[in-house]
């Protein structure tokens, strides 16, 4: 405690001293028309027993966009543990007679955030295995392990179809999202699949073929999606763009879920009496197939080195529901506050649904500064280390240069851009980064004959550069 007193203090007074900044990074801020006032810089040890190096507005707070997946994914690893799974089971009420269920047949959802294509069609499969071909009730799917409410997905930035705007589910089946796929042939079509099979959904099979240069493929398409049902081309696949994919959220998300499920049950020979639905699990029900999640661990990579946001409120909504009993969102910021009260600092900063994906998270430069510390000390150091994205290499950083090995999580978001993480220093000493701008400059922005401000990923580059040349 005495430590974490004095790094305080060391923050505050380099705040208050308003000391300036390395010139590299007052041209990189000038370059990207960014103020200072905008941005929150800081670079300290990872021991937080030695003084920082650079400060930088460390306690103002900041929106930090995904930058909050790393106080998510920190606390479902010390809390459940790197090995932790889920478990999705199917049951039934009724015997099996002559390859007929003799009744209704439960798919029960527990929050699993990457209940995928393949296993799905594995667990289905799985199910045909024990004996039944024919359901004689209905497919239901309870997904009541978690309390959300209804949501719309264009309220947040107006893009219902983008993937990241999935709203959680407690049977979140393939993030509700569906792949398109564009296969050119010689005869000036391009054939279109779409998995998985949608039950009741009609996708065009084949496109237009249009010459010229690949660009922006999707917008020559010109998708219609206002019908869900039917979903139309109306326009033509660049020829130059070869085979492509693109995963698109399902425009009626609410019957998602029973239409993967009956075009799945379909696909492996299976078949119904009844209809596909959503219910409650009776507790009588008797169990005949299951299928678990990969690990923890294996899942906060993919949170973090692809900033999948679902996923994080998949685990924001699980620590509620393993923790206290309810999968809700009050829930798991309860969890986390606690968490955070007890293992970090009494300064808690305010975590809206564990992604980032919020206007209402709140958190300040000294805040992170500390929950990376934290982390550097914890056991399951490894595993956070492992799920950052490395600057120039992978995940969301893969095209960002860096001067020297740096562990990174981003953030991005209208308005916000930034990075906190790990980096190595040149006197082999290892130390935590925070740098995030909340301006409308954060993020690349176009000038007049066609040029583009660096936004704050220039200043980053240039701080990383920085950073690498220092003795």
């Amino acid at each position: 405690m005495r430590l974490l007193l004095l790094v305080v203090a060391l923050l505050a007074a380099s705040v208050s001293a308003a000391e300036s900044l390395p010139p590299e990074i007052d041209a990189a801020l000038a370059a990207a028309h960014l103020p200072q006032d905008a941005v929150t810089l800081v670079i300290t040890d990872v021991d937080p027993a030695q003084p920082p190096r650079l400060v930088h507005r460390a306690d103002a707070p900041i929106s930090p966009a995904s930058i909050a997946k790393l106080g998510t994914t920190l606390a479902a690893l010390d809390l459940l543990g790197p090995a932790y799974t889920w478990t999705t089971q199917v049951l039934v009420d009724g015997p099996i007679v002559a390859g007929t269920l003799q009744g209704n047949l439960y798919i029960k959802g527990q929050g699993d955030p990457k209940l995928v294509l393949e296993r799905l069609w594995m667990l289905l499969r799985r199910v045909r295995a024990q004996g039944i071909e024919q359901v004689a009730g209905d497919i239901v799917l309870d997904h009541t392990a978690f309390e959300v409410p209804p949501t719309d997905p264009s309220a947040f930035d107006g893009e219902p179809l983008r993937p990241y705007n999935a709203a959680p589910d407690a049977l979140l089946l393939n993030f509700k999202s569906v792949t398109l796929g564009f296969m050119p042939q010689a005869d000036g079509i391009a054939r279109v699949i779409a998995d998985p099979p949608l039950a009741g959904v009609v996708w065009p099979a084949l496109v237009p073929v249009a010459p010229g240069g690949c660009g922006d493929w999707r917008g020559a398409l010109r998708a219609d999606f206002s019908d869900p049902l039917f979903p139309r081309f109306l326009g033509a696949y660049p020829a130059a763009c070869g085979e492509r994919s693109w995963p698109v959220a399902f425009a009626d998300p609410g019957s998602y879920a029973p239409r993967a499920v009956a075009g799945m049950w379909h696909e492996v020979g299976g078949h119904t009496s009844g209809v596909v639905r959503d219910g409650t699990t009776p507790a009588t029900a008797t169990p005949v197939a299951e299928t678990v999640s990969p690990s923890l661990a294996e899942v906060v990579r993919d949170v973090n080195k692809f900033s999948n946001n679902v996923m994080a409120q998949q685990l924001f909504l699980t620590l509620g529901l393993r923790l206290r009993g309810a999968g809700t969102r009050e829930a798991g910021r309860d969890v986390v506050s606690t968490w955070w009260r007890e293992r970090i600092s009494t300064d808690v900063p305010w975590f809206d649904n564990g992604s980032g994906l919020s206007r209402d998270t709140r958190i300040t430069g000294q805040q992170l500064v500390r929950l990376l510390q934290y982390g550097w000390s914890s056991p399951v150091m490894p595993e956070l280390m492992a799920s950052l994205p490395v600057a120039g290499a992978d995940g969301t950083l893969r095209t960002t240069r860096a001067g020297t090995s740096a562990h990174l999580k981003s953030g991005s978001l209208r308005d916000v851009w930034g990075v906190a993480g790990y980096v190595d220093g040149a006197n082999g000493r290892r130390y935590v980064l925070v740098a995030v701008a909340n301006h409308p400059n954060a993020s690349p922005q176009p000038l007049p004959r066609g040029q583009r401000t660096i936004g704050m990923r220039g200043v980053v580059e240039a701080l990383l550069a920085w950073m690498g040349r220092q003795p």
